[in-house]
């Protein structure tokens, strides 16, 4: 109740007071929990835009958030820090894809190839067994060709 009546409270004095009623009005929500463990799961599955640990102690908390964008920790890092001087960029996932999607960085911009390279040694070890992974999968030509190879 204290929460709600304060959010009413700064609201009124904000000029953009319709953008942020209709906002709230359609996206806002208040989740009341036991604990923090439960808080930290509903965070996770919320996996918000922002999320601020406004806690004592929030690198104890850190380590169980898996999916936010960005996370703003403790009392003296709200988000305005983040857009006016910290540094990191505005480009988060929204809506939720923070559980399967980072923000944007220098490597979203970057070619990476990947590079595999088996020693003789190494492929005559694995091969039974990637040749029974492609046979679960139907996949028969992947363990054609590794039979082949073996056997060369």
């Amino acid at each position: 109740d204290k929460v709600e009546k304060e959010i009413g409270r700064q609201i009124a004095g904000m000029s953009r007071r319709d953008i942020i009623e209709k906002s709230l009005g359609r996206y806002g929500a208040f989740i009341l929990v036991e604990d923090m463990h439960e808080a930290c799961a509903v965070a996770n599955r919320v996996a918000p835009e922002h999320l601020e640990l406004m806690v004592d102690k929030p690198f104890e908390i850190l380590s169980k958030i898996h999916n936010a964008g960005a996370i703003f920790m403790g009392m003296n890092t709200p988000e305005p820090v983040r857009d006016y001087l910290a540094g990191p960029n505005h480009i988060l996932p929204t809506g939720g894809t923070a559980r399967f999607y980072s923000p944007v960085t220098v490597d979203t911009f970057m070619k990476a190839s990947s590079i595999i390279y088996y020693s003789r040694e190494g492929f005559e070890e694995d091969a039974d067994d990637i040749i029974k992974l492609a046979e679960v999968e139907g996949l028969t030509a992947h363990a054609n060709c590794l039979k082949v190879r073996k056997n060369s």
